[in-house]
């Protein structure tokens, strides 16, 4: 048995027996690892021959379509922020006008309002006292000669029989007086003392 192993020939025919067996176990490794495949059901990657321009993947075309939605829904609120800016500017400048207005209507209502500070009541209720002692004539004469402010807070603490007097005694001096004293009354209409609460 010896010699027949050293014979050349039968070395070939053992190193060919060997090389077709190591040949069929290496060549169905890969069959079974692509049957594992199949019963996962991994998908296949497709191998594509051409230029690198013309390959499709799919993943990537549903990247490009979700980033461009992304795109759109962003404009879109971009424009919703820009749409609501210019709507609050316009509503900060019709604000603005009204606040505008209303200062413009309290300041007119100022002017036409007297209003007597507590400083002043005691020397208007002295002053008031001596013009009320005063003959209506005599008390009209100094009046007039006072500017309407001054006249109306010294009426607001007179008796209503002596303003009375007083704004009759004016009128009788012609067509402007008797405006002058129509003037006043609206004046003492309006006048305001708010004495403060002890």
């Amino acid at each position: 048995m010896k010699t027949l192993l050293t014979k050349p020939w039968m070395i070939v025919l053992l190193s060919s027996v060997i090389y077709l067996g190591a040949t069929v176990a290496f060549w169905k490794t890969p069959a079974r690892a692509r049957e594992v495949a199949d019963d996962k059901q991994a998908p296949l990657q497709v191998v594509q021959h051409g230029p690198s321009w013309e390959f499709t993947n799919p993943e990537a075309d549903q990247l490009m379509a979700e980033i461009k939605a992304e795109k759109k829904s962003l404009e879109k609120k971009e424009q919703d922020l820009n749409d609501l800016s210019i709507r609050l500017q316009a509503e900060r400048s019709e604000l603005n006008l009204v606040t505008e207005s209303v200062k413009q209507m309290q300041s007119n209502f100022d002017l036409s309002v007297i209003r007597i500070k507590d400083e002043e009541t005691v020397n208007l209720k002295k002053l008031s006292k001596v013009y009320s002692t005063m003959s209506p004539d005599g008390a009209a004469n100094i009046l007039t000669e006072m500017d309407d402010v001054a006249i109306v807070k010294i009426m607001v603490f007179m008796k209503d029989g002596d303003t009375a007097g007083i704004l009759e005694a004016i009128s009788k001096k012609g067509p402007t007086a008797a405006k002058r004293a129509a003037a006043l009354s609206e004046r003492l209409r309006l006048a305001s003392h708010n004495p403060t609460p002890k």
